[in-house]
């Protein structure tokens, strides 16, 4: 058990329990293609609605030009630490289908294809931190992104590294204790806000 192993309810998974979105990552590794598609191939094997399959994704290694303009879009405080992070990788949703209706479930879908390929960095040994902090409009012109796509988020991917190399304003954060709401303030049954009873009395962090 990892020391930032949550300590949920119940046991679950190791991977979903041991997952999480660390700022350090070491500045010398390099994902290898041996690494690399397996995490596409999670990605593009996620659940989704009508096999529409909305996502879309630009893969950026560290020192080529797609994460050159990847890192760019960034908000300053992503760029603080992301830059040493292996990978970036921008998440794009198909706004709609192939008949030109609105695909309202395309920015759900992708999320589901984003978890899974944060998972899967998780089983390789890697780390993965989402970020919805970038700009969007920036990416787009960058990286020619189309109209009817949206850009939803940057994952950065790489190989943990120790918290103290962060700035101290990053510090605390990344040993911070992890906690998530109480279930029975999330999950409920018969009405909005009635917690769905279990047989547990749980207050996960």
């Amino acid at each position: 058990m990892s020391p930032r192993t949550a300590t949920t309810a119940v046991a679950v998974h190791p991977l979903l329990a041991d997952r999480w979105s660390p700022r350090s990552f070491d500045a010398t590794h390099t994902i290898t293609d041996e690494e690399l598609v397996p995490l596409l191939e999670a990605a593009r094997w996620a659940p989704s609605a009508r096999n529409l399959q909305p996502w879309r994704f630009l893969v950026g290694r560290r020192g080529d030009e797609t994460y050159r303009r990847l890192l760019s879009t960034l908000v300053p405080g992503n760029q603080l630490w992301a830059g040493h992070s292996s990978l970036l990788v921008a998440a794009v949703a198909a706004e709609r289908r192939e008949d030109g209706t609105p695909h309202h479930g395309a920015a759900y879908d992708t999320g589901l294809a984003v978890a899974q390929l944060s998972v899967q960095a998780h089983a390789l040994g890697l780390h993965a931190h989402q970020m919805g902090g970038f700009d969007p409009e920036r990416l787009r012109a960058s990286l020619g992104v189309p109209d009817g796509y949206r850009p939803l988020s940057i994952t950065a991917i790489g190989a943990l590294a120790a918290a103290d190399l962060l700035p101290p304003e990053l510090r605390d954060r990344e040993t911070a204790a992890r906690e998530r709401r109480p279930l029975t303030e999330t999950f409920f049954a018969e009405s909005w806000g009635h917690p769905l009873p279990v047989g547990t009395d749980a207050s996960p962090s």
